[in-house]
């Protein structure tokens, strides 16, 4: 089926090097027309590693700010790294043809059905088929394309697991079947929606889906709202853009102080597990296993010690030997084990190996030297 799809899809590249952004004409099957087409991409983009794949309507409008946010973000570990599109849309208002629907229904119109399918049948396959892309999908609109992307819900299993809806304008009965679809799913959906941009017209519609949303009680449905009323078309998006990366990936960013203080700390369960169960919603949620950032060990280290949790000082131990292994945090964190198990010799030995390990953070030699000559007075070796 995806070498047929690739066979349907003539691609005119108007830039021959690989670089962040390229700019190419697509010539749709499904649409029966060519259409502008923007990629960014990481630039140390590499095949070995996956990435998350951002589609973005009104390109013209929104690319450059989407592209700003993901690069900025990225940068310090806010997000993962992804791959964006932008399918331009301003040219003879070719929006409100794309992404029309019918009034009776709500439903998309003839044009927005073909629409639907350039996206889920060409533009994405053709990715994720050419690109190391990861499962995991964000959908982006303003105004009338923020409401095409509520047609993904539609199905039983979402194109999309993430959705930003800037000051969209609904079509009818959207502001119910939304939520209740929402509640009918069964995959984790992060939808976060964005209220201004001098739309009051939509207010009560928009409202009215806050509200329905609000009532979706469900553990794998992650909604939040943000609402701009001073905001004009372009503000909204500066503003809103910026707090929904906030939400989205809440998961990704490093382990905060407030999270340390009132999560990690006050929680029953072992340290080590509140680690162990971040990193497996990672790559549950973005289909790709996530460095362990040295932020994140050290949170957990110190929540060890302020809970008298020295259990977890062997799993934090095996976890840096594979993480940082020329470091001295595996071999370190694994004679304060044996320390607090009182096996001394089991501990001198291992705090001698990582005294030949290269220092990290505020584990030095000298460190390790002085556990070394601790053991050695208390015990006579």
């Amino acid at each position: 089926m995806r070498n047929v799809i690739l066979m349907t899809l003539v691609l005119f590249i108007t830039q021959s090097t690989f670089a962040q952004v390229t700019h190419e004409i697509f010539e749709s099957f499904k649409l029966q027309e060519r259409r502008n087409v923007s990629y960014y991409f990481p630039e140390d983009y590499t095949p070995e590693k996956k990435y998350p794949l951002i589609v973005v309507l009104d390109a013209e409008y929104l690319f450059d700010q989407v592209v700003a946010n993901a690069k900025f973000y990225s940068r310090f570990e806010g997000m993962p790294q992804v791959i964006i599109v932008g399918i331009d849309q301003s040219k003879d208002d070719l929006r409100w043809d794309d992404c029309a629907f019918e009034e009776a229904s709500g439903l998309p119109a003839e044009k927005g059905k073909s629409f639907y399918e350039f996206i889920g049948m060409e533009i994405v396959p053709y990715l994720d088929l050419t690109y190391s892309t990861a499962p995991f999908r964000m959908f982006i609109g303003y105004d009338i394309t923020a409401n095409f992307g509520n047609y993904f819900l539609f199905k039983d299993r979402s194109f999309f697991n993430a959705f930003i809806s800037i000051a969209p304008h609904l079509a009818p009965e959207m502001e119910i079947r939304v939520p209740e679809r929402l509640m009918a799913m069964e995959q984790q959906i992060f939808y976060h929606l964005i209220a201004g941009g001098g739309k009051p017209a939509t207010g009560n519609e928009i409202k009215l889906l806050d509200q329905n949303l609000r009532k979706v009680d469900k553990p794998s449905i992650h909604y939040s709202f943000d609402a701009y009323p001073e905001s004009n078309e372009v503000s909204v998006v500066t503003y809103g853009l910026g707090k929904a990366w906030e939400k989205m990936f809440e998961v990704f960013k490093p382990i905060s102080p407030k999270q340390y203080r009132e999560e990690i700390l006050t929680s029953d369960e072992p340290a080590f597990k509140y680690l162990e169960d971040k990193y497996n919603t990672i790559e549950e949620l973005f289909g790709f296993r996530k460095s362990v950032s040295l932020n994140d060990i050290m949170a957990i280290y110190a929540a060890t010690r302020k809970k008298d949790d020295f259990e977890s000082l062997k799993p934090l131990s095996d976890l840096c030997k594979k993480e940082y292994p020329e470091t001295m945090l595996g071999f370190f964190f694994e004679g304060e084990y044996y320390e607090q198990l009182g096996e001394a010799k089991k501990a001198l030995r291992t705090f001698e190996k990582a005294f030949g390990m290269q220092e990290i953070d505020f584990l030095t030699k000298e460190l390790a030297l002085e556990k070394i000559d601790a053991i050695k007075a208390d015990f006579g070796y």
